[in-house]
């Protein structure tokens, strides 16, 4: 994309959307650290418009930089700057140096308008009805606190950026996961080879579409780790087994053989297994280590509710989960366990989370490689 060009090739930076420095267009800023950087218009912001951004500036002008939600709800035009306007600043990170949890200020939206509507009613009124009551009329002005709710993950913030700008601007949603998939998938896109074996890659889907083809349908997508994306393909078996996974904006692990391409010049990988994170976590890691330091905790239901799969094969049933070490440490001894076949279980988000939840947090954790006692 041409963002992603300008800042790779270009040595461009991109200061974020702001309500108290953006105007309506791009502008040029002066170069820091010799590189160029470029102030995100905020006309460029899904849902805002010409005028509600002028209307913006305007009041910004007129008064100083904004405060807060409620500071900047108090000062601006409504008829020009309605809720949807603020919802979209909002999720593309405008409010950001103001109040940095989005959730909340996003919950907050009708908080802030309603207390503006207040205050204008309260400063129509004051000429007639002041009486010199300065600690009720203080406590009328009194800015709410921004409504509690829970703050966005990584996923749901960069999700929520996207539908303001198209894209992501303030992080990547290989982030979230690029520590964990780092311990099994060591090569990165941009340190892919030309070369006739197979190699393990990660990252997160993108652009997909499915043309078809002379030997059936097949999938083309760009496969990006945040170093560079790749074009990959799938044909149409990959297709039909991974439908959850082979999909915009979701985290995969695959393994391919990277071969040049005579169109773009550069690599395009052909994909010849995929994995999510949990099925990558059954097949690359060695265990999960559970350190325990009183009475044991209530492990069969947890099994119950996050089993191993079974596949089917020529040769049986074959099981595939992760396997658990349990580690008990006692003042006067320390043992490990090892659950065996019957304790392994599917390695989801959510079951890591009812591991770690039964077992103290930071207590349960995957063991990738062999680590040295």
């Amino acid at each position: 994309m041409l963002l992603t060009d300008a800042v790779k090739n270009f040595g461009i930076r991109f200061e974020p959307p702001s309500v108290n420095r953006g105007v309506y267009r791009f502008e040029p800023l002066p170069g820091q650290e010799g590189r160029r950087a470029v102030r995100y218009g905020l006309g460029a912001i899904k849902g805002t418009g010409q005028g509600a951004i002028e209307a913006i500036v305007a009041a910004r002008e007129a008064d100083g930089p904004f405060t807060s939600l409620f500071d900047f709800c108090r000062r601006i035009d409504k008829s020009r700057v309605n809720k949807r306007v603020v919802e979209a600043l909002i999720k593309a990170g405008a409010f950001d140096e103001l109040h940095p949890d989005r959730a909340a200020t996003l919950a907050s939206i009708g908080l802030a308008f309603d207390w503006a509507e207040t205050q204008a009613a309260n400063a129509l009124q004051g000429g007639l009805f002041d009486f010199g009551g300065e600690d009720d009329h203080g406590s009328l002005s009194q800015e709410p606190a921004l409504v509690a709710v829970e703050p966005w993950g990584v996923r749901e913030r960069l999700a929520q950026e996207k539908t303001a700008l198209g894209f992501y601007l303030s992080g990547h949603l290989f982030d979230e996961d690029e520590a964990e998939v780092r311990m099994f998938c060591k090569r990165r896109i941009a340190d892919l080879i030309d070369s006739r074996d197979p190699q393990l890659l990660a990252g997160i889907v993108g652009d997909l579409r499915i043309i078809n083809g002379q030997r059936g349908r097949v999938g083309i997508f760009k496969l990006d780790d945040k170093s560079e994306p790749i074009e990959a393909v799938a044909n149409e078996e990959l297709l039909d087994a991974n439908k959850e996974l082979l999909r915009d904006d979701e985290l995969i692990i695959v393994q391919g053989k990277a071969q040049p391409d005579r169109f773009s010049g550069g690599l395009r990988l052909n994909v010849q297994q995929v994995w999510s994170l949990a099925a990558a976590r059954a097949r690359f890691g060695r265990y999960l280590s559970v350190a325990l330091h009183g009475t044991a905790p209530a492990v069969a239901g947890l099994l119950r509710e996050h089993p191993a799969r079974v596949e089917q094969t020529d040769e049986g049933d074959l099981v595939q989960g992760l396997a658990v070490r349990v580690r008990v440490e006692r003042p006067q001894a320390v043992g490990e366990v090892e659950l065996g076949e019957r304790g392994r279980f599917w390695p989801t988000n959510e079951a890591l989370a009812a591991w770690k939840a039964l077992a103290g947090e930071g207590q349960a954790r995957i063991v990738y490689e062999v680590e040295s006692r």
